[in-house]
């Protein structure tokens, strides 16, 4: 079995793990649910009385599918129907349902993927896989802040077009994440082809208790009304600035930063290349045309080959909220760095489950796809596992081994 350090990940006591759905339609509960508890507060759009297979049985068979790898609906119910008979009835007997059972149709599991609530479903994987963080006792990344108060819990928000995923009209789907720093996706929405993520931002963080949160995001959602409110949720930002922001960008560019020194840098040699960072902080000016910014950055990255031959030099201006007495320059650079790991969450579903390639684009069906590949993947980041291609090959070749990543047996 693919062993790796476990990640650091959330302590229960984190804000987010309270009160994760803030005013929605899956409440938080005082003791951790495991998956088939979290999965039956999905309203299940069948008529119950005529149901043979209960939704958080055909939901757990297809998040174990994903977990193996499976990347297309067909692949899914291809696998559902290999699962052993002594799973089946186990995983049945825990919806109530006892005695022999044979496996969910095809025509069984598209209904239930299609037609359940997309935002249920992915409030009920979010709670799922912050209680389970909470439960396996992961801890926090442990910084040497040097007196420093130690950073919040992080999250990166960032969106993904499904490619494959075209309606009637030719219009994608396009769905904007919410994604802690150590990999656990906890809520998504769909973005419509008549807006863009600017506006869906605060839909998405509405259904999570954001108090004491660190959000990262990329330049297009850095606006003022953003800014905002966060700071009205309590929660602080880190955001890069770019021309799409020319008053603020012009601001900053213009700051003496060849008088200011060096804070911090940092060296990584590996994949044929020699990276260097470095950070320049700076106090906000009084006058700056953002609100409730603290401290204001420069981070170059300058890449060069294993001689020492320059390959890119790339220059980053920021703003965060964050005072000095909660985060350094150092941990502003890791935050910053840390933010584009939600990239390899996009990476993973493309590469490992062919997201771009699938064509699945019956109503919720898109979303819900997605969440199980958050759900697969933060699962198996849960087990202490970095691979995550590996591991899902692990997992392949032994039908009892998706389930016991998912917590079912």
């Amino acid at each position: 079995m693919p062993c790796a350090e476990r990640p650091a990940v959330w302590p229960l006591s984190s804000p987010v793990f309270a009160d994760l759905v803030e005013g929605g339609s899956v409440e938080a509960e005082p003791a951790a649910l495991d998956l088939v508890d979290r999965l039956a507060q999905i309203d299940d759009p069948r008529q119950v009385s005529w149901v043979d297979h209960p939704l958080p049985a055909v939901l757990a068979l297809c998040a174990g599918a994903v977990v193996a790898g499976m990347s297309s609906f067909t692949a899914i119910a291809g696998w559902v129907t290999d699962v052993p008979a002594d799973l089946l009835t186990g995983l049945y007997a825990r919806c109530g349902q006892a005695g022999a059972v044979r496996a969910p149709s095809k025509a069984t599991l598209w209904r239930v993927v299609t037609e359940i609530d997309a935002a249920q479903a992915d409030a009920v994987i979010g709670a799922w896989l912050l209680e389970r963080a909470g439960h396996l006792g992961h801890d926090t990344d442990s910084v040497d802040t040097d007196g420093v108060d130690e950073v919040a819990v992080e999250v990166a928000v960032d969106g993904k077009t499904l490619r494959g995923a075209r309606d009637d009209d030719g219009h994608q789907t396009h769905l904007l994440a919410a994604m802690t720093h150590t990999g656990l996706v906890t809520g998504q929405v769909e973005v419509g082809a008549k807006t863009n993520e600017i506006p869906k931002l605060p839909e998405l963080l509405d259904t999570m208790n954001i108090a004491g949160v660190v959000i990262t995001a990329d330049a297009m959602h850095t606006q003022r009304d953003t800014a905002t409110y966060l700071h009205q949720r309590g929660a602080d930002f880190c955001f890069c600035v770019k021309e799409n922001q020319p008053t603020l960008f012009d601001t900053l560019n213009a700051l003496p930063w060849n008088e200011i020194p060096i804070s911090h840098t940092e060296t990584d040699r590996g994949h044929g290349r020699i990276e260097r960072r470095t950070i320049q902080v700076l106090p906000a000016p009084e006058d700056l045309p953002f609100p409730h910014v603290n401290q204001v950055t420069l981070i170059e990255r300058y890449v060069s080959d294993l001689h020492g031959n320059p390959r890119s030099a790339v220059a980053v201006l920021g703003v965060t909220s964050l005072t000095a007495a909660r985060a350094d320059p150092a941990q502003l650079a890791r935050l910053t760095r840390n933010h584009w790991r939600i990239e390899s969450l996009h990476w993973l579903r493309d590469t490992l489950y062919r997201e771009d390639n699938s064509t699945t684009r019956t109503r919720s069906g898109p979303r819900i796809m997605a969440g199980l590949r958050n759900l697969a993947i933060g699962a198996i980041r849960l087990t202490g596992h970095t691979n995550i291609t590996e591991t899902t090959r692990w997992a392949s070749r032994h039908m009892h081994r998706p389930f016991h990543i998912l917590g079912l047996t």
